[in-house]
C-alpha cells in the first residue's frame, strides 16, 4: 500500500485511471442514452423526475463529466504553463476550447429542430450531419509533417470545415413554438454546452489562485455553499446559463471536486505514497457523503441540481477513482478496460459517434432501429450492442488515426 505514486507533476505521463475513468463515463452515457428509449423497465434504469426527491446511477453520467473535467483542468493548464504560455495565452487557449464546446453543444441542441422549408429545402437532419461534418474538419487532428502540399491541404480542410460551418449557420431556420421564424435555440445547449461554459468559469478561477493548493478546496466549499443557498431560496439569482455561467454553483462546485482530488493525487508533494494520497481522498470522500445525507431536506435531484445530487456523486467519484488509481496505475493492470481505451484518449469522437449515427438514420429515413427491441430486456440487449458498437467504431476510427482535439 506504499507503493510510490506513479506521475508527479513536474514530469507528468499518461494518468491510465483518468483516462479509464472517462472512458467508462463515456460507454456510460452511451448505454443509458440508447436505453432511455427502452420502455417497460424499472424506474432506477432512466433518470428520476425532476418533482421527485431521488436519483439513479443514470443522474450521475452527467456530473461525472464534469467532475472528470475538473481532474484534467489543471494538469492540462500547469502543463502548457510549464511550457512556457503566457497568461494571454493561456486564457486564449481556455477561451477557444470552451467557444468549441459551445458551438458543438448548439449544434446537437438545434440539429433536428430545423424546418426544411426555411432552409431552402435542406432537411433537418441533413444539416446536423452536415454541421457535425464541418466540424469534424475544423477540430481534426492531422498528422504533424514538412510537407509543404499536406501543409497546404490540412489548411484548406480545417478552413473548409469552417466555411461550411458558417454557411449551415446562416442557412438555419426553426419554427418557434409561437410560429416565428427563429434562428439557433440556446435554451439548453447540451451537454456539451454546459460543460464549456463550467469549463471556462473554473478554469479562469483556478487560474487566478493556482499558486495556492487549497484554493480548489475553498472554492469547492464556495460553490457548494452557493448551490445550497440557491435550493434553499435564501438568495434569488437566477440568470440564464449564458449570462451566469456558474448559473445555481451545482457544475462548478463538481469541477472543483474534481480539480481537488488532482490537487490531492499529483500536486501536493507531501503525499508521495498511495497511502498518504489515499488517506485524504477517502476522508474527503467520506464528508461528501455526510454532507449529502445531512441536505436531505433540501430534495435531491438531477433536474433541479440540488447540492445532495452534487455531494452524492462527487462522493461516488472520488472513491472510484481511487480504486481506478490502485488498480491501474498502481499495481498495473488496465488490460480489464480494453474496451473503452480510445473512448477515454479520443473522448469527443466518441461523444460524437452516436449523434452521427442518429442524424445519418434520421436523414436517409431508416426508421428499424427505432422500432425493434424497444421494450423490456430485450431492449436492454439492443443498449449493450449499441454501446459495444460505438466503442468498436471508436477503436478502428483512432487506430486510422482520426482523432478530434479542440
Amino acid at each position: 500500500m506504499a507503493t510510490s505514486a506513479g506521475p508527479h507533476p513536474l514530469a507528468p505521463q499518461r494518468i491510465l485511471s483518468l483516462d479509464i475513468f472517462r472512458g467508462l463515463n463515456i460507454a456510460l452515457m452511451i448505454f443509458v442514452n440508447e436505453l432511455a428509449e427502452v420502455k417497460g423497465l424499472p424506474w432506477w434504469t432512466y433518470h428520476a423526475p425532476g418533482k421527485v426527491d431521488v436519483m439513479t446511477y443514470v443522474d450521475m453520467v452527467f456530473p461525472g463529466f464534469l467532475f472528470i473535467l475538473g481532474m484534467a483542468i489543471p494538469l492540462a493548464l500547469n502543463a502548457r504553463i510549464r511550457k512556457g504560455d503566457s497568461p494571454s495565452t493561456l486564457l486564449g487557449y481556455v477561451a477557444l476550447r470552451s467557444a468549441a464546446l459551445l458551438v458543438l453543444g448548439i449544434i446537437l441542441a438545434n440539429g433536428g429542430r430545423g424546418n426544411p422549408a426555411l432552409m431552402y429545402g435542406l432537411g433537418k437532419y441533413a444539416w446536423g450531419l452536415l454541421a457535425l461534418f464541418a466540424a469534424i474538419l475544423i477540430w481534426l487532428v492531422y498528422p504533424k509533417t514538412t510537407d509543404k502540399f499536406r501543409c497546404n491541404l490540412y489548411r484548406g480542410l480545417r478552413t473548409l470545415g469552417f466555411v461550411l460551418l458558417v454557411v449551415l449557420a446562416f442557412l438555419y431556420r426553426r419554427t418557434a413554438r409561437d410560429g416565428s421564424v427563429g434562428w439557433f435555440s440556446y435554451g439548453y445547449p447540451e451537454i456539451l454546452g454546459l460543460i464549456g461554459y463550467t469549463y471556462f468559469s473554473v478554469s479562469l478561477l483556478y487560474l487566478t489562485t493556482r499558486r495556492w493548493l487549497w484554493a480548489p478546496a475553498a472554492w469547492f466549499v464556495m460553490m457548494t455553499a452557493f448551490c445550497i443557498a440557491s435550493t434553499a431560496h435564501w438568495i434569488h439569482f437566477d440568470p440564464p446559463w449564458y449570462e451566469f455561467p456558474i448559473v445555481n454553483g451545482s457544475m462548478a462546485s463538481i469541477a472543483f471536486a474534481g480539480i481537488t482530488l488532482t490537487t490531492i493525487f499529483f500536486l501536493e508533494p507531501k503525499f508521495a505514497t498511495f497511502r498518504q494520497k489515499a488517506v485524504p481522498a477517502l476522508i474527503f470522500a467520506v464528508i461528501t457523503l455526510i454532507a449529502a445525507r445531512l441536505l436531505h431536506p433540501l430534495g435531491i435531484s438531477k433536474i433541479r441540481a440540488t447540492p445532495t445530487w452534487c455531494l452524492y456523486t462527487i462522493g461516488a467519484c472520488i472513491l472510484l477513482f481511487t480504486l481506478l488509481y490502485y488498480v491501474c496505475d498502481v499495481k498495473r493492470h488496465s488490460k480489464w478496460a480494453f474496451f473503452v481505451k480510445s473512448a477515454g484518449s479520443n473522448t469527443l469522437l466518441t461523444y460524437l459517434l452516436p449523434d452521427i449515427w442518429f442524424y445519418i438514420l434520421a436523414a436517409t429515413g431508416v426508421t428499424w432501429f427505432g422500432t425493434h427491441f424497444v421494450y423490456g430486456w430485450p431492449g436492454v440487449v439492443r443498449a449493450f450492442v449499441f454501446t459495444a458498437a460505438m466503442l468498436l467504431v471508436s477503436e478502428l476510427l483512432t487506430c486510422m488515426k482520426l482523432r478530434l482535439q479542440l
